[in-house]
C-alpha cells in the first residue's frame, strides 16, 4: 500500500497520523506514506509521528510516483479543485477534505474525470463516519421515530475564523452531508440568513433553512463568533427524538421517548425520561479512511463519493445565493 497526504497543517496532521497508524497496523512494512506540503518548516513536525515518513515539497514527487494509489489532499480549500484535479489526471484515487470545490461546475469536472478514468472520488465529510451518525441512521430507517417532523443543528465555536471562505462553507457541509444521508432526498426549498463582523463579504454566522418533501423542515446554525461550543444536532420525529451533541464528554447521543398523540381528536403529550444510545467507539476519521481504502481495493462507490459532494456544494451555492439576494 503506497499512500500521499498533501497538505499537512493542523487537520492534515490527524490525516498523517491517521494513515500512518492504519498503515501500521494493516500493512506491517509492506506500505510507503509520502507527504507533501509547500511549507519544509512542517517536516520536523511530521517526522515525530515516524521517521518513516517521507516529506517533500514537491507535489511532482507524488505524481510521478506510479506506485502511490491513494492520495489525501488537506490544502487550503480555495486550492482543492486544482490539486484534486492534478492528482486524479496523474492516475491516483483521491480523498479530498470539504469543500471539494466552491463551484458545483469544478465539482462536476472532478466526478467526470474520475469516472472517466475508474478512480474514486470521495471528499472528507467526516461525520458521516461518526458511529453516532450511522447508529442515527439505523434507528430513522427502522422507523423508531416515526414520521420525521424536522431537524436542527448547531455547530458554533469561537475561531478558527477564515479569509477565504465564510462560515456557511467552513462549517455547514457537516451537518448538510448528515441531513443528506439521513433523509435521502433533495430540499425544495433553501433560504439563508446571516451577518458579516470580522471581514467584510465574509459571514461569521448563518442560519440556514432547509424544506424537504413531506414537511420536514431543517434549520442549520453556524458560527465562529460564539461564547462557547456547541456541537448539536436534533432529530425530531412523532414517535420520538434523537439528541447527537459531540462536543459533550459523556453521553453523546439520547433518544427521547417525547411528543403527541390524538386521541379522540385531542392531541395529548407523551414525555418520558431520555435513554443513552449506545454506539461502537471508533474514531471517524479512522473509519472514513479505512471506508476510502476499502473502496479503492475492493471498487466499491464510496459513501461520501463525488455525486454526494456535489449535492451538499449545490444546496450550499443555493444558500449563498439567497444570503447575497437579502443584503
Amino acid at each position: 500500500m503506497d499512500a500521499a497526504i498533501i497538505g499537512s497543517g493542523k487537520w492534515g496532521l490527524n490525516h498523517v497520523k491517521t494513515m500512518y497508524n492504519i498503515l501500521e497496523k494493516y500493512y506491517k512494512n509492506n506500505y510507503s506514506l509520502t507527504v507533501c506540503d509547500v511549507n519544509d518548516q512542517n517536516e520536523k513536525t511530521v517526522k515525530t509521528i515516524s521517521q518513516k515518513i517521507i516529506f517533500t515539497t514537491d507535489l511532482n514527487t507524488i505524481l510521478e510516483n506510479n506506485k502511490i494509489n491513494i492520495a489525501i489532499v488537506s490544502t487550503p480549500a480555495e486550492t482543492h479543485y486544482a490539486v484534486t484535479k492534478t492528482l486524479l489526471e496523474s492516475g491516483k484515487n483521491v480523498l479530498t477534505e470539504k469543500p471539494l470545490t466552491f463551484i458545483s461546475k469544478e465539482t462536476e469536472d472532478l466526478i467526470q474525470i474520475a469516472e472517466e478514468r475508474n478512480l474514486k472520488l470521495m471528499t472528507g465529510h467526516v461525520l458521516l463516519f461518526h458511529p453516532a451518525v450511522k447508529k442515527m441512521k439505523e434507528l430513522i430507517d427502522i422507523n423508531v421515530l416515526g414520521k420525521i417532523h424536522y431537524i436542527y443543528s448547531n455547530r458554533l465555536n469561537l475561531g478558527t475564523v477564515r479569509k477565504q471562505e465564510n462560515i456557511l462553507y467552513s462549517f455547514a457541509p457537516h451537518d448538510v452531508s448528515i441531513i443528506q444521508f439521513l433523509l435521502g432526498t433533495y430540499p425544495v426549498h433553501i433560504s439563508a440568513s446571516g451577518g458579516s463582523y470580522l471581514q467584510k463579504g465574509i459571514e461569521d454566522t448563518t442560519i440556514t433553512i432547509l424544506k424537504y418533501p413531506d414537511n420536514i423542515h431543517c434549520h442549520i446554525f453556524v458560527s465562529w463568533l460564539h461564547p462557547f461550543k456547541e456541537q448539536r444536532f436534533v432529530v425530531v420525529g412523532d414517535q420520538g427524538m434523537l439528541v447527537f451533541e459531540d462536543s459533550a464528554k459523556t453521553e453523546k447521543l439520547k433518544y427521547y421517548s417525547k411528543g403527541f398523540n390524538v386521541i379522540d381528536g385531542e392531541l395529548e403529550k407523551f414525555d418520558s425520561s431520555y435513554e443513552v444510545v449506545e454506539f461502537e467507539n471508533s474514531p471517524a476519521l479512522e473509519n472514513e479512511q479505512l471506508h476510502f481504502i476499502d473502496a479503492v481495493l475492493n471498487n466499491k462507490i464510496p459513501l461520501a463519493d463525488g455525486h454526494h459532494a456535489l449535492e451538499v456544494l449545490r444546496i450550499l451555492e443555493s444558500a449563498q445565493e439567497y444570503l447575497k439576494n437579502i443584503y
